[in-house]
């Protein structure tokens, strides 16, 4: 298995992901250590968005496949913060209804599919699931954009 500097593994095997997707627990891991709120503002959406288990687990698990991906969830901080929500003409924002058999959207109302373009990385997707009642806005994933 052959890691970079930041100790990712870049490669495709197996033995590769589960290393990446570990990767990421421990980025999690040490990124609500320093921000022990557990959530950041963020200016285009106009509210907090917080990081919780499901934040860790589904972005563990997608973007674990990807090495690009694992290396985005390393800028967390600065994706939640800076993202942009996609609007339409009207500046209305943009959201996509949950995936009705997916049980671990079925808490959410509605999804915002943001993104920041990172300089000299490229465009990196944020997830961002608004839940049913409270309203309150939860990371859902983050992955690059591979073709972006």
């Amino acid at each position: 298995m052959e890691l970079d500097k930041s100790g990712i593994a870049t490669g495709d095997t197996t033995e590769d992901k589960k290393q990446r997707k570990q990767f990421i627990v421990d980025c999690y891991g040490k990124w609500i250590i320093a921000n022990p709120e557990k959530r950041i503002y963020n200016k285009s959406l106009m509210a907090f968005i917080e990081v919780r288990f499901l934040s860790v687990e589904e972005t563990s698990g997608h973007a674990s496949t990807s090495y690009k991906s694992t290396l985005a969830v390393t800028f967390l901080s600065e994706v939640l913060e800076n993202a942009i929500v996609q609007k339409d003409k009207r500046g209305n924002l943009i959201a996509d209804k949950p995936k009705p058999n997916v049980k671990n959207q079925a808490r959410f109302s509605r999804f915002f599919v943001m993104e920041y373009k990172k300089a000299n990385f490229g465009k990196i997707k944020l997830t961002v699931g608004e839940l049913r009642g409270s309203g309150q806005k939860i990371q859902y994933c983050i992955t690059a954009i591979e073709n972006g």
